[in-house]
């Protein structure tokens, strides 16, 4: 195979990968995920693990 094959070839891998992508991206299956990690920006902070805030210092 000569160098205008083997790009053709990786083209195409490229292409099937950008499609698979896609076809994940806009699934069904992966909507109801997609759109929890969309709007938990906007759940009540008491409901988040808040272990990685630090301390409040009452001395001050």
């Amino acid at each position: 195979m000569d160098y205008g094959t083997w790009r053709g070839v990786f083209s195409l891998i490229i292409l099937a990968i950008f499609i698979a992508i896609v076809a994940w991206a806009f699934s069904r299956r992966t909507k109801k995920q997609f759109d929890d990690a969309a709007n938990s920006i906007f759940e009540d902070e008491s409901s988040i693990d808040n272990s990685d805030k630090p301390e409040s210092k009452k001395d001050e």
